[in-house]
């Protein structure tokens, strides 16, 4: 074996040079092979833990629903805030309202989702307010680390909103602005009193229809008290937070009609173990989703292109491990009198066929390990790396609108993918040297010294 390792690694190094270029070109095909799949693959899975933690931090971990209007949520809500691991419970109404707000601008008109809830306490509301988004120190405008709340997660008034930055930004909103939202079930009662009016015959009955309509019309007016960041596109966007109570009045719901259940747990990731317990005791009309299945679209586009993106980057080791073979088939009938006269001389198969398979690990080996340093030094500068791409080539490397979170390009390395993609290299240069091994091994001492 030592003599076996010995002459393959002679092979690698000539004499003239301190290595030589085949090898360079080996061990760069495998470098580049294992930094690409470990990149690649770490900011697929920083990018899914980034969609799980802003959601596990800002969502439900269960939402408790049954399939229309929840018409006595104080019966279920009490059974639930009662079971151990749950902090904190809430019903909610959510939908689409048209918000008008006006500026120096002018006027517009949008179509948010509010969410009404029961304003939050203790921890909860310390949870939410921790998502206050952040703006610069009027006084320090050149310090980052100088930065002031946007107001906080305060709805305990029946007229206060909370809004995302997202949707705050884009539409130039601040703390102490005032919007107004209209219920979309108004508009149908509108056309319908529209309808009315114009087929009515009198002035009075005319008056009394137009009276009614503008009574339909008065909207809710709330004030921003806060503007939250919660990491999420989606959610900073498109979300207005607001008092449960308001958003009834929105929805002409009585005080004990909501549209869902809210439930937050000590930990996220036992949520199907409460769903089973909550079904033992919840009446039967009553459906329990959890975090998971509500975003399991999500989650599974991102495990699906992760999966893929596995089978297709691999592809550049096995055309490396090509490469490899290639090369040492080369070097094995350059080398062919060299192994006729190591067998003339006493040297048996299996040591001919340790030479090169010792060249494939060395290989192999090599390029793994300047592989995966080629990997962390890309993973710590990735976002210098991104700004530097974005200002001179006007390319967005991870753009929040389209992948829907933002902070920067996502990356987190698990041990299971290093050592998958660690062994799937050294396995590919291991067999790309069987084949030159076998070439060498069951070479004749005779023919290949013939001709020298």
């Amino acid at each position: 074996m030592l003599f076996s390792s010995f002459v393959a690694a002679r092979y690698l190094k000539p004499k003239r040079t301190f290595v030589s270029i085949i090898t360079v070109i080996s061990i760069l095909g495998v470098a580049l092979g294992v930094w690409l799949l470990a990149v690649v693959i770490a900011v697929f899975t920083g990018y899914g833990e980034r969609i799980k933690e802003s959601i596990l931090g800002f969502e439900p971990h269960l939402v408790l629903k049954t399939g229309g209007i929840v018409e006595n949520w104080p019966e279920a809500y009490e059974k639930v805030k009662a079971e151990e691991g749950v902090t904190s419970v809430t019903p909610f109404v959510a939908g689409q309202v048209v918000m008008q707000y006006t500026n120096e601008r002018g006027t517009f008109r949008l179509a948010p989702m509010i969410r009404g809830m029961l304003p939050p306490e203790g921890e909860e509301l310390e949870r939410m307010n921790a998502m206050t988004a952040r703006m610069k120190d009027p006084d320090f405008p050149f310090d980052p680390e100088k930065t002031l709340p946007r107001g906080s997660f305060d709805i305990n008034d029946f007229y206060s909103a909370v809004i995302g930055d997202g949707f705050a930004d884009s539409n130039g909103i601040e703390v102490g602005d005032t919007i107004l939202l209209y219920a979309p079930s108004d508009f149908d009662r509108i056309m319908n009193s529209l309808n009315e009016v114009e087929s009515s015959d009198s002035e009075e009955s005319r008056r009394a229809g137009l009276d009614e309509i503008r009574e339909m019309t008065a909207p809710q007016e709330l004030t921003i008290t806060g503007i939250f960041d919660s990491g999420h596109w989606d959610f900073d966007s498109n979300i207005v937070f607001l008092h449960l109570e308001t958003a009834q009045v929105l929805y002409n719901f009585d005080l004990e009609e909501c549209h869902g259940i809210a439930v937050r747990l000590n930990d996220g990731f036992q949520a199907n173990v409460l769903k089973d317990r909550f079904y033992e005791f919840l009446p039967q009309q009553y459906l329990v989703l959890t975090w998971m299945e509500m975003n399991k679209l999500i989650f599974d586009a991102v495990a699906a292109e992760r999966q893929a993106m596995y089978l297709i980057l691999f592809m550049i080791m096995i055309v490396g491990g090509f490469c490899i073979m290639n090369t040492m088939i080369t070097v094995t009938f350059q080398k062919r009198s060299e192994i006729g006269l190591m067998k003339a001389l006493g040297a048996r198969e299996g040591q001919v066929a340790w030479v090169f398979l010792f060249q494939g690990i060395l290989v192999g080996l090599v390029g793994v390990l300047v592989g995966l340093l080629m990997a962390q030094f890309t993973l710590y500068f990735r976002n210098d790396m991104a700004g530097f791409i974005g200002r001179n080539f006007g390319v967005d490397i991870f753009s929040a609108e389209i992948y829907k979170v933002d902070g920067g390009l996502p990356a987190q390395q698990t041990v299971r993918d290093l050592v998958i993609i660690s062994t799937g290299a050294f396995l590919a240069c291991i067999i790309a040297s069987v084949i030159p091994a076998v070439i060498a091994a069951s070479l004749q001492p005779a023919k290949a010294l013939r001709s020298e």
